[in-house]
């Protein structure tokens, strides 16, 4: 049997291997980290197309039973709303996008791909990888070996296998948000729970969703237009800069903030427009180590999900590996960096200037922008059944 070498053990690369065991090929996971970042991680949207995508594996009640529904959203400023949107049509069994913490989404992944006989290592970091004409030697920084018939980086944002496979690849593009968020408990806010509500803050934009348990889980993404070090990072007052970018005239985001019991510690945002080389030999990337986008598209996890069922296909279905990398390309680069580009769009969107801050409901009462416009973003479906040559990108 074919073994496939999946160097990240993330959500990417967990349902990487189960979609290889669907199409009848043997992998091993090997995750940087050991288990004690199991914690790590706020939430995040899982939206149709991704849940569609784990529908294939047989997934997608599990996620469904972690988070809860989120079906649609509004976007305002202070307490009015401007715009109301779907995401996306329901699936047929009427499962629609969730909200989910991550850690919940890839720890109950993780234990799925472990109960279905995955094999996972921990605590094995890629440095280096070779591949020859029998395959790929991987190595790790505790100094041991693997050897498979293929290797695929679902290892992020930092990806080695990235710069293994393009020593030249770019680097990740600095996007001028920040991100930090929390969960508030003990508020009476009249919001309908499930419903995301966008908020343009003069200073600041925000989100928040109220829980069917009644607490609220929301973030903020502060202009920052230079990019801060880890340390700079670590020494931020999370809760006392967020207090000073928001007013009462802004919503219940001062409410938010106080009924926080720990916001979280804040991190940048970066995605990446292009990456040019995805696959060399019987190498590839994947998932955020090939298009990482901004969380302002809600599609992160989503798209590493669709790659994931996309590339199972492939390797079913093309027996040349170079072959089925390269198909395995063609029907994801153009959706992907479109979303990544949208990513982009949704996030310089968040820092308006004063003068937008007034124009602004202006656009949304002429333009009356509608839900169809990202139904190729929510409609995406993957057809298992359909041979991936005669498959449309």
């Amino acid at each position: 049997m074919t073994l496939a070498l999946i160097t990240g053990g993330g959500i990417a690369g967990t349902v990487t291997a189960m979609a290889l065991q669907k199409a009848g090929i043997d992998a091993t996971v090997y995750e940087a980290y050991d288990r004690t970042a199991d914690g790590v991680g706020a939430f995040l949207t899982l939206a149709t197309n991704g849940l569609a995508a784990l529908r294939v594996l047989d997934l997608h009640t599990l996620v469904r039973d972690l988070g809860f529904d989120t079906p649609s959203m509004s976007i305002g400023m202070g307490g009015r709303s401007l715009a109301e949107f779907d995401f996306g049509d329901p699936l047929p069994d009427g499962t629609v996008t969730q909200t989910v913490t991550r850690a919940a989404l890839y720890t109950a992944l993780r234990g799925e791909a472990v109960r279905r006989g995955v094999r996972i290592e921990y605590g094995k970091r890629l440095t280096t990888a070779a591949s020859s004409a029998d395959g790929v030697t991987a190595t790790f920084s505790d100094g041991t070996t693997a050897h498979g018939d293929l290797l695929i980086g679902a290892d992020g944002l930092r990806s080695t296998t990235r710069t293994i496979i393009d020593p030249d690849a770019p680097p990740p593009r600095y996007v001028p948000l920040l991100n930090a968020g929390g969960y508030a408990r003990g508020l009476d806010l009249d919001a309908e729970p499930g419903r995301m509500r966008m908020v343009f803050g003069r200073n600041c934009f925000y989100a928040y969703v109220v829980h069917p348990s009644g607490d609220v889980w929301w973030f903020a993404n502060p202009r920052q237009p230079r990019e801060l070090g880890r340390d700079e990072l670590a020494r931020v007052s999370w809760r006392d800069k967020l207090l000073d970018l928001f007013s009462t005239r802004d919503g219940p985001a001062i409410d938010l903030i106080g009924a926080t019991d720990e916001i979280f510690a804040g991190w940048n945002t970066y995605d990446f427009p292009k990456v040019p080389v995805w696959h060399r030999g019987r190498m590839v990337i994947i998932g955020d180590a090939a298009h990482a986008t901004s969380p302002a598209s809600g599609q992160g996890a989503s798209m590493a999900i669709e790659d994931a069922v996309t590339l199972g296909k492939c390797l079913r279905d093309i027996k040349d590996v170079p072959a089925a990398f390269t198909r395995y390309e063609s029907l994801r680069r153009e959706r992907v960096e479109r979303v990544v580009k949208q990513g982009k769009r949704n996030g310089d969107g968040k820092s308006l200037g004063p003068v937008m801050r007034h124009v602004l409901p202006l656009i949304f009462t002429l333009a009356k922008p509608s839900p169809s416009g990202m139904r190729w973003m929510y409609d995406h479906r993957i057809d298992w059944q359909e041979p991936a040559h005669q498959t449309n990108s």
